[in-house]
């Protein structure tokens, strides 16, 4: 069972650049200092494990243009 994250449109615009580019080149993994980050903007604990799902993939693919 998979750990989700909490909603990928509160904490994107806020991610940091490093952080952005990680999960846009990642293959879904999150580490922990990106879990950390995530963490610190929703609010709420991020538990070791959590992945992206299919849709933040997919959001994440459409806000690369943003991130270059």
């Amino acid at each position: 069972m998979s750990t989700r994250l909490p909603d990928i449109h509160e904490w994107w615009p806020r991610l940091s650049i490093d952080g952005k580019h990680v999960l846009r080149d990642g293959g879904g993994d999150i580490p922990d200092e990106v879990r950390e980050e995530i963490s610190r903007i929703a609010g709420e604990d991020v538990p070791e494990g959590a992945t992206l799902s299919a849709d933040d993939r997919d959001f994440i693919r459409t806000q690369s243009e943003q991130v270059d």
